[in-house]
């Protein structure tokens, strides 16, 4: 049966990290998606602040994290992705803020998915088409971003998996980088055939997809292998609001918001062989703290009904 995993966010605790191990193992999940970034937030970088998470060495990261990791193989769990801090370029942020970013941030993250033996880090492509101009210029910045870093990700044997966004124009969510399927496929092929290595996949978003309207089971098909990581969760087809999925309706007679039946066939269509994996954190804020265990239970729960349903002849 396909694996489930879920977010390291809201359950691992830096000074105990095994006991949210073990809470995750009894809860069934087998994988997680390490949240590295929660040590430097969205929010901070958008401020155009930031901390100093990031400015130790190498070798202290990983003293921070060596419980971490010594916890995720004692109970079993295997640290399937990790993402890495986002944005990797801030729009209106200082040249200093930026080039941090790009300098520091970047390939310290990528030592330490190394690290965890992880084998998928997940970027953000820059959202820059409306300052641009085109979405083809956007690409072109991400990419020159991608390049500087693809010959460190081939060095450590890790994939880069770049994900489809949206953002906000004008106060309405639109289409961000990467939600053309046909074009992620070609570029992935062009940039792999360049480095000689499979050093850039893909992430699939199911709520960055409903939120602009994506055709889930085509992109998928297209993707094919390319198609790496998964970031399940569910919204009202209005806010990114990473719920459980089957949450939201559109109508009274209960149709749901997402297209769930799709995003099932497409998995099916390519044999998707790698790990259902949630982006449900902010689902642990929504129900009690005393009901944390329940409610890991039944998101894990969902994942082995996906699974059965992918798995299906």
């Amino acid at each position: 049966m396909l694996k489930t995993g879920v977010q390291t966010k809201g359950v691992i605790n830096d000074e105990t990290p095994k006991k949210g191990f073990e809470l995750l193992k009894r809860a069934g999940f087998t994988c997680v998606d390490f949240s590295l970034n929660g040590y430097l937030t969205n929010r901070m970088l958008y401020e155009d602040a930031r901390n100093d998470f990031f400015s130790q060495s190498v070798a202290e990261l990983e003293d921070f994290f060596r419980r971490h990791k010594t916890a995720a193989k004692e109970t079993g769990i295997m640290i399937h992705q990790m993402h890495m801090p986002y944005p990797m370029y801030v729009l209106r942020g200082s040249r200093e803020l930026n080039e941090y970013l790009w300098n520091v941030v970047t390939p310290k993250s990528m030592r330490l998915c190394a690290f965890f033996e992880c084998p998928y880090i997940v970027v953000h492509g820059f959202k820059l088409s409306h300052f641009l101009g085109s979405e083809e210029l956007e690409w072109r910045e991400t990419e020159r971003f991608l390049d500087s870093i693809a010959p460190l990700a081939r060095e450590l044997g890790i994939t880069i998996c770049i994900e489809n966004l949206y953002t906000s124009i004008g106060g309405h969510l639109v289409e961000g980088p990467c939600c053309n399927g046909r074009k992620a496929a070609e570029r992935i092929d062009r940039f792999n055939e360049r480095h000689q290595a499979e050093v850039l996949g893909f992430c699939f978003d199911t709520g960055h997809a409903n939120l602009v309207g994506i055709d889930m089971e085509d992109f998928i098909r297209t993707l094919g292998a390319r198609l790496k990581v998964l970031h399940i969760h569910d919204n009202d087809g209005i806010a990114d609001l990473h719920q459980l999925p089957f949450t939201f309706t559109k109508t009274r007679e209960n149709k749901t918001s997402t297209d769930w039946d799709g995003f099932m066939r497409g998995l099916r269509g390519i044999h998707f062989d790698q790990v259902l994996s949630f982006e449900t954190a902010p689902v642990l804020d929504s129900f009690p703290g005393e009901m944390r265990e329940e409610v890991l239970g039944f998101i894990a729960r969902i994942g082995e009904y996906f699974a059965g349903k992918v798995e299906a002849p």
